[in-house]
């Protein structure tokens, strides 16, 4: 890219609002800063003297509005404050459901405990007991009911 070709993108980023490291403000510095020049350069250019022409006339010049360019500033603040708002309350409702996740994950872990407690005092007792203990099938058809003793009828009140 030629000096002249800087210098016109340049001034034409900054005359279009979309200045990328400078503050924005359309001067001869600035273009400089935004063309990667030194001001020498700038005026060696032969597009120096258009620009120092219309630099010195405003109205020639496409400037962007600066009560435009504030109204949109504001528009953005407004909405990075919200977006903001938003995460962080999103934040706040995933730690509570995190806490209340780590104490349901606590109480069940001692309700596992303590089921693991008694198997092995039920496991232990049933050892020791020797003869008096008759084990019974230990697996259920999912289809198992109560059965009613014969000549008794099933009495669903009680």
């Amino acid at each position: 890219m030629t000096i002249d070709e800087k210098i016109q993108a340049a001034y034409d980023a900054l005359t279009a609002g979309r200045p990328g490291i400078s503050d924005g403000q359309l001067t001869v510095s600035n273009i400089c800063l935004e063309a990667g020049i030194s001001r020498a350069s700038f005026y060696r250019s032969p597009l120096a003297g258009t620009i120092r022409r219309d630099l010195a006339d405003p109205g020639s010049t496409n400037r962007p509005d600066t009560e435009q360019l504030r109204a949109k500033v504001r528009e953005l603040t407004a909405a990075d404050k919200q977006l903001r708002s938003k995460h962080a309350a999103e934040i706040r409702d995933l730690r509570a459901t995190v806490r209340t996740y780590a104490n349901q994950i606590q109480i069940l872990t001692l309700h596992v405990s303590q089921l693991e407690d008694d198997n092995q005092r039920l496991t232990a007792r049933l050892q020791h007991a020797g003869d008096n203990v008759t084990p019974l099938n230990r697996t259920l058809p999912a289809t198992a009911r109560c059965r009613e003793t014969p000549g008794r009828e099933h009495d669903d009140t009680q």
